[in-house]
C-alpha cells in the first residue's frame, strides 16, 4: 500500500510467513489473507504485495497461464506485486531449515536460474513507473567456506559471475519494457557478507571489478558503464533485525552504503531480541529460561555478544549459545529471532524496535528506499504466550509501522 501525502512509499508484508511451497498453496493463502487485510487497511486504494515464491512455486507460475490468471486476479482485487523473496529456494516451514535456508548459494547455476525465474514473474506482475527487488541471500553461509580460504574465493568469484549473469537478463528486461528490476541482496549474521564493511568490501573488491569485466565483455560497453548498471541492478535488502542483531547504527549504515554507490533496494522491517547481562549469576539464570523457548528447532537464530571493550562473539544458533551465558563477560546479546515488531518488552527481555523507528525516521529525509517490507516469519515457532490470531497480528503489525511513520 502507498503511505504518506505524496506517495513516496510502498509498504507490504512478506508473504513467506504462510506455509507453503507449491504454487497451489501460495495462491490459497493470498486468497485467504490478503483481501481481508485490504479491506481493513487500505479498503479504497491499491494494496501492494510482497511475494515469496519457492522455486517450485516459481517455476509452476511460468507454466501454462498461471502468470495471466495471477494478474487478472491482482487486477480484480485492486492489488499489485512490487517485491519478491527470493531468499529461501525450498521450504521454509514445518521442517528443519537452519543453515539450508542458504542452499543452493550464489556459487551455484540453481541459484541464478531460480533468480532468473522470479526477474521474469516481476516484470510480468510489476506496475509501470515502479522499480522492483528481489531479496535474496548474502552470497553463501560463511561457516561452509571460512575455514578455506582458496574455496572461500572461488564462492565469491563464482558468485560474482552468477549475479552478473542475472544482471545481463534484468537490463535486457529494462530495454523492452522499461521496468528497472534489482536483485536485493541481504546480509545477516553468518552471511558470507553480514555487516556494513563486509558489504562495501565485496562490492568494491568483487562484485565491480569481476562483475563489471563479465558484463563489459557480455554487453560489448566499457568497465565503468558496466560497474554503473551493476550498482543499479545490485542492491541491499537492508533488514532491520539482522544489522540490530550486527549492533550497527543505521545512520551509519545509510551513510556508508550511499558514500560508496551502493543503493538500498528494500527495507524489511523486523525485529531482533536483545537483552543486557547482569553480573547476578540467579539473574542470569532468569534470562537463560526466558530465552530457551526462543531456542527452536525450525530456524538458526544466531546470537552476538558484545563486550564493554567493544568486541563480539558469535554464536552460531541460540541453542549453542545459551550453556555459555552464565558465564559470559558480556555486557549485552542479540539474537537473531524475527520477533513481532509491535511489542518492545518481553518480561527480562527487549526488542530491537527502536531500530525500526530509528530507520522509519531515517527514512522521511533520506531518499534512501521506497519499498517497506514487514517480515515477522516466525509466527509458526514463536513461545505460545505471545502468539495471537495470525491476521490480527499481521494488521497490527501494519498498524504499528503506519503510526510510527506518521508520528516522525
Amino acid at each position: 500500500m502507498k503511505i504518506t501525502k505524496n506517495n513516496n512509499f510502498h509498504l507490504t508484508y512478506c508473504s513467506n510467513i504462510h506455509p507453503g511451497e507449491s504454487w497451489l498453496e501460495v495462491f490459497a493463502n493470498l486468497e485467504k489473507y490478503i483481501p481481508e487485510l485490504k479491506s481493513r487497511l487500505s479498503p479504497t486504494e491499491p494494496f501492494g504485495i510482497g511475494l515469496r515464491l519457492a522455486n517450485v512455486a516459481a517455476k509452476q507460475l511460468l507454466e501454462s497461464n498461471n502468470l495471466a490468471q495471477l494478474q487478472a486476479w491482482l487486477t480484480q482485487q485492486d492489488l499489485y506485486v512490487f517485491t519478491l523473496n527470493g531468499f529461501p529456494y525450498g521450504g521454509f516451514h514445518r521442517q528443519v531449515v537452519k543453515d539450508q535456508v542458504y542452499a543452493p548459494d550464489w556459487s551455484t547455476q540453481e541459484r541464478a536460474d531460480y533468480t532468473l525465474n522470479l526477474a521474469h514473474i516481476l516484470a510480468s506482475l510489476l506496475p509501470q513507473g515502479l522499480d522492483g527487488g528481489i531479496s535474496t541471500l548474502p552470497l553463501s553461509y560463511k561457516p561452509w567456506w571460512v575455514k578455506d580460504q582458496g574455496t572461500f574465493e572461488t564462492v565469491l568469484k563464482k558468485s560474482c559471475f552468477n549475479i552478473a549473469l542475472v544482471v545481463v537478463e534484468m537490463i535486457r528486461i529494462r530495454e523492452e519494457t522499461g521496468k528497472i528490476l534489482h536483485i536485493d541482496l541481504e546480509p545477516e549474521p553468518d552471511g558470507l557478507i553480514e555487516n556494513t564493511s563486509e558489504v562495501i568490501d565485496f562490492y568494491q573488491n568483487w562484485l565491480l571489478p569481476i562483475g563489471g569485466n563479465y558484463l563489459s565483455e557480455k554487453l560489448n560497453i566499457d568497465q565503468s558503464l558496466a560497474e554503473t548498471k551493476l550498482l543499479e541492478h545490485v542492491r541491499i535488502c537492508y533488514d532491520t533485525c539482522h544489522f540490530s542483531v550486527e549492533y550497527e547504527q543505521p545512520k551509519s549504515v545509510f551513510t556508508r552504503l550511499q558514500s560508496a554507490g551502493i543503493k538500498i533496494g528494500k527495507i524489511q522491517i523486523s525485529a531482533a531480541i536483545k537483552v543486557k547481562i547482569p553480573a547476578e549469576v540467579e539473574k542470569r539464570s532468569l534470562i537463560v529460561e526466558r530465552l530457551r523457548p526462543f531456542a527452536e528447532s525450525t530456524y538458526l537464530h544466531q546470537v552476538i555478544e558484545r563486550h564493554s571493550d567493544g568486541t563480539f562473539h558469535h554464536y552460531p544458533d541460540l541453542i549453542n549459545a545459551l550453556p555459555h551465558l552464565e558465564q559470559s563477560l558480556a555486557e549485552e546479546w542479540r539474537t537473531h529471532f524475527h520477533v513481532p515488531i509491535f511489542i518492545h518488552d518481553y518480561q527480562i527481555l527487549q526488542s530491537t524496535q527502536d531500530d525500526i523507528a530509528t530507520v522509519l525516521h531515517l527514512l522521511q529525509t533520506n531518499n534512501a528506499c521506497s519499498h517497506l517490507e514487514i517480515e515477522t516469519y516466525t509466527w509458526d515457532v514463536l513461545p505460545s504466550e505471545i502468539k495471537i490470531d495470525l491476521l490480527t497480528s499481521i494488521q497490527r503489525e501494519y498498524e504499528w509501522v503506519l503510526k510510527e511513520f506518521a508520528s516522525n
